[in-house]
């Protein structure tokens, strides 16, 4: 199979490559353009999209030979305040790449998304159901709106809290589990999204590759860890557990805080919700199309650890 690949050379697509080349698949390294936009509504994304013509063809020409085409490039900034190239990159560029994906007639088309689209929901699932909390988590959500409203084949792959060893937020997760401030909500054994970057690349090849082409959303599966499992092997020891009703009153009091300064602590805050309550994940799809998962979160953090 031949695959482009956007985004390549970041920390999702080298992953995905790596996986790809391992697989036998060959692999084109299409670079994504630099975007901008300050399209706030999903009619001005399109209307901007629609324009584009010279765009849109010069990226139909760069994927015509392949097979499926996979767009992991995008900022990945969870933290900050809205701004064009986020939502440049996050949103128009999904939106591009479609059109292109259909000008070159291309069968499958894999955008790389993220669960953040869903915030703090109870849940994670496959639904067009979305709760951003955040510019960044707006910007995916925007790109996922959209691209449904395209109504083309694409494969929306939601990624959840995806660690590598040498990723700042995973440097970060280590020295927090390794510090005082290392703590679960009591009890502690609430299921958490963190995944690993290896975990990711697989489901992602998967969805490129199996017979049966996904549609619509999917989301990367658990690893089978648990709030407090996650903190024990990122930090080497057993997290403080704190009483549910403290942690719930000290979100709710920094959520406030962070609207006041412009959202500017929403991402970190939503970090230490992860890491308190976790977040329960569907993955109906994966289970579906017979996806194994790789449970390689832990090894990762730890090695992780051993390296700080």
């Amino acid at each position: 199979m031949i695959a482009a690949v956007l985004g390549a050379t970041g920390f999702v697509g080298s992953a995905v490559t790596n996986e790809l080349t391992k697989q036998g698949h060959t692999v084109m390294r299409v670079k994504a353009p630099r975007l901008v936009s300050t399209a706030v509504s999903v009619g001005k994304l399109l209307a901007q999209s629609h324009s584009m013509h010279a765009e849109i063809q010069a990226l139909a020409e760069s994927i015509a030979a392949a097979d499926v085409v996979i767009n992991a490039a995008g900022l990945a900034t969870s933290g900050g305040q809205s701004s064009p190239e986020l939502t440049g990159a996050n949103a128009l560029l999904a939106v591009l790449v479609a059109r292109a994906v259909t000008v070159a007639d291309v069968q499958r088309f894999i955008h790389v998304s993220s669960a953040a689209v869903q915030g703090p929901s109870t849940v994670l699932d496959e639904s067009t159901d979305t709760t951003p909390f955040s510019a960044y988590s707006r910007s995916k959500a925007l790109g996922e709106q959209g691209l449904t409203a395209l109504a083309s084949n694409t494969v929306i792959l939601r990624a959840t809290s995806v660690q590598g060893q040498n990723r700042p937020t995973t440097a970060a997760l280590v020295r927090i589990a390794s510090s005082p401030l290392s703590s679960v909500a009591t009890p502690g054994t609430a299921p958490t999204p963190v995944s690993s970057i290896s975990s990711l690349a697989a489901f992602v090849v998967h969805a490129a590759t199996v017979q049966q082409q996904p549609v619509g959303i999917v989301l990367q599966p658990w690893e089978g860890v648990t709030v407090t499992s996650v903190l024990r092997a990122a930090g080497g020891r057993d997290p403080l557990r704190l009483p549910a009703g403290l942690c719930r009153l000290a979100l709710r009091t920094g959520y406030a805080v962070s609207t006041l300064f412009g959202e500017r602590l929403h991402g970190p805050i939503r970090r230490v919700e992860l890491m308190w309550f976790g977040q329960r994940q569907e993955a109906l799809w994966a289970a579906r199309s017979g996806f194994v998962v790789r449970p390689c979160v832990e090894l990762t953090l730890e090695r992780a650890r051993s390296h700080r």
